[in-house]
């Protein structure tokens, strides 16, 4: 079994009403879902995990979606949250777009839902944090981000920057050293169909040569200085976006003017989780 396959525990029924009871658990799915049998497995008391239980694995595929709702309320919760982000001064109307499209509640854990649309950080897992929506727009709004553009995030998080930066159709390659949100992010993207982000679980510091150069360059957490490796992977005329300072930031924006030649720009004080180097 992968390790992505998802497996349900269903109550011990005789063989022949198995197929019933699978289609009660998986309501409008069943046509489309695949029972996959391990090998040697005969459906039974004897192969189940505990007294009176039965497992299915089911292929990912094929599984129902684990997404939340996304209501109206909650559109009506973005559009106000759009309006609040163009009053702060967020003037690219192509990043508005994609901040009332894409639903920022998906990628919080439900206890803090309705706290998504607020104009505010928030917690994920492994310490890390959910950007401000103001600083997630901002930083986009930055990065001149233009379809097809190929773009390295460096810090994957909950996935919600690469989100954004494939709704606005970006060809996003996105690292993270922390193996629990990369897993994470990268089944959430999935089951949100974004066929144009690829997610890796590594050491953003050294960037991802092996795709290099990329058109722009996100780094979404604060750096003590600019990444070289980053600076080399950039294209002659991209941009890279970082946050640099220990404990504040300053937002640069860097311009790769020529093969050793670069311009540089500061946009204001930010404050970023750390931007760590190795795997965990």
């Amino acid at each position: 079994m992968s390790k992505s396959d998802y497996h349900l525990p269903v109550p011990f029924l005789p063989a022949e009403e198995i197929p019933a009871q699978i289609r009660l658990l998986l309501g409008e799915h069943a046509k489309t879902a695949r029972m996959v049998k391990q090998r040697n497995i005969d459906w039974g008391p004897s192969n189940s995990s505990r007294a009176g239980e039965v497992w299915f694995y089911l292929h990912p595929h094929n599984t129902p979606p684990m997404l939340p709702e996304d209501t109206y309320r909650h559109k009506g919760l973005r559009r106000k949250l759009v309006e609040e982000l163009r009053q702060k001064g967020i003037t690219d109307e192509r990043v508005l777009a994609a901040m009332e499209v894409v639903p920022r509640h998906f990628f919080l854990d439900s206890a803090l839902a309705d706290l998504a649309y607020q104009d505010q950080a928030l917690p994920i897992d492994c310490d890390q944090t959910i950007s401000q929506p103001y600083t997630v727009a901002f930083q986009t709004q930055l990065l001149e981000v233009k379809k097809r553009d190929r773009i390295l995030e460096v810090g994957t998080g909950s996935g919600y920057q690469a989100a954004i930066l494939a709704a606005m159709g970006a060809r996003v390659f996105t690292i993270e050293r922390h193996r629990e949100l990369y897993e994470k992010a990268r089944r959430l993207l999935r089951e949100m169909k974004f066929t144009n982000i690829r997610c890796y679980w590594g050491d953003g510091y050294k960037g991802l040569p092996e795709f290099a150069p990329f058109d722009k360059i996100l780094v979404t957490a604060g750096a003590p200085e600019v990444p070289k490796a980053l600076l080399e992977q950039l294209k002659v005329g991209g941009l890279l976006v970082i946050p640099v300072g220990r404990h504040t930031q300053t937002m640069l924006r860097i311009r790769r003017t020529g093969e050793n030649e670069y311009e540089q720009e500061s946009w204001g004080t930010f404050r970023f989780v750390p931007l760590l180097e190795g795997k965990s």
